[in-house]
């Protein structure tokens, strides 16, 4: 009996695993159709380390569909969980406290801010904006990770409101932007390039995920609210407040 098992779950399982990698290939297949024509029509010359590369393209592929299925298994469902069940206690500053956590530390866990943050600190240093020092540059960055990760964990929060109380999304949206617009007039030219990125940095990998997950599992439980039409929008609030965060934070440093 095990064997007949075994011989019916695991031509089962290489479909499906079949199937997933099939699917991350397709999602990689314009880059490699854009790589490959600008490096043979364009530039006519064979790819450096061709066989490396085509290693390391293998490994993306297998990557990618490791990532989309952990998403799936792990952290929609567990993000879409706890905002229900903080929803269902009924304690709105348990849930409030969940939000900004959440926010801040999938943030400062982000790779992207943490590369990002670094090269921003040895960029500093060089052009003699702070110390050239190990431990000034290694504050800076710090620094830099913990103001996009508070403005993150407080976008959280302001969106978390949102889908409670239903305030217009666009109303928030388009005011968050106006600030930008001024505070930019005011902050050092140095951090404006490095704001306008963090931004971006901080819709990555990591914080997308369980952020979505928390707006629709909360959204799909109040009576009222549409998951659809509420439960999206935190990334939107998760990208626009840190680029106000670090001009701020450019303010104190620079000026």
């Amino acid at each position: 009996m095990p064997n007949q098992k075994n011989k019916i779950v695991i031509p089962a399982l290489l479909m499906l695993v079949a199937k997933k990698l099939w699917a991350s290939f397709k999602d990689l297949l314009p880059i490699i159709i854009v790589i490959t024509f600008f490096q043979v029509i364009v530039l006519r010359q064979p790819l450096p380390d061709f066989v490396q590369v085509v290693f390391g393209s293998v490994l993306v592929v297998f990557g990618l569909m490791l990532f989309v299925q952990g998403l799936e298994m792990g952290l929609f469902p567990i993000g879409e969980a706890m905002a229900q069940a903080l929803a269902r206690k009924g304690s709105l500053s348990w849930l409030l406290i969940f939000a900004f956590l959440l926010g801040f530390s999938t943030t400062v866990a982000e790779p992207a801010l943490i590369a990002v943050s670094t090269e921003a600190a040895e960029i500093a240093a060089g052009g003699n904006l702070i110390s050239p020092s190990q431990e000034s540059m290694k504050r800076y960055a710090l620094g830099l990770r913990l103001s996009v990760a508070f403005s993150v964990g407080t976008a959280i929060l302001i969106g978390v409101l949102r889908i409670l109380r239903g305030w217009p999304i666009h109303y928030l949206i388009i005011g968050g932007y106006v600030v930008v617009m001024l505070i930019t007039l005011i902050a050092p030219e140095e951090i404006i390039g490095i704001a306008y990125d963090a931004g971006g940095v901080t819709t990555s990998t990591v914080t997308v995920p369980l952020v979505a997950a928390l707006g629709v599992g909360l959204a799909s439980i109040i009576k009222g609210r549409s998951p659809l039409l509420d439960g999206f929008g935190l990334i939107a609030f998760a990208s626009l407040l840190p680029m106000i965060f670090v001009m701020g934070y450019g303010v104190i440093v620079f000026k």
